[in-house]
């Protein structure tokens, strides 16, 4: 008897190790998000408000550009004047801030998350 209890001890604890195993593949594989708001203003006025958006990857903003953009955010993030999160003229923008342009500054274009 002793016998199948080892072996079934030494299965349950395989099993339980191969479970959390594949649990933690599967939760990093899963798109992580920001927790809270990006909100910005286009060139037009309009107020556009990006609700936790991924933590991986370039993110597009209006075409016509932002003029600013507040963290409402968990997460710092970089604004580029480009819209593939490229080029010089970027800046840093850390949770709960906000950044408004000079009118002879491009628009923001695009940003990323820091991670």
């Amino acid at each position: 008897m002793p016998v199948i209890d080892h072996r079934r001890r030494r299965l349950g604890i395989a099993a339980v190790t191969t479970f959390l195993a594949l649990t933690v593949a599967g939760c990093s594989g899963l798109g992580r998000t920001v927790v809270g708001p990006v909100t910005y203003t286009t060139g037009r006025d309009a107020t556009v408000t990006l609700h936790s958006p991924l933590v991986r990857g370039c993110h597009k903003l209006d075409p016509a550009g932002a003029k600013a953009v507040s963290n409402g955010s968990l997460v710092d993030i970089i604004l580029y004047p480009t819209p593939d999160c490229t080029g010089p003229g970027s800046a840093y923008l850390a949770t709960t801030l906000t950044d408004v342009n000079a009118a002879s500054a491009p628009p923001w274009r695009s940003f990323r998350t820091v991670h």
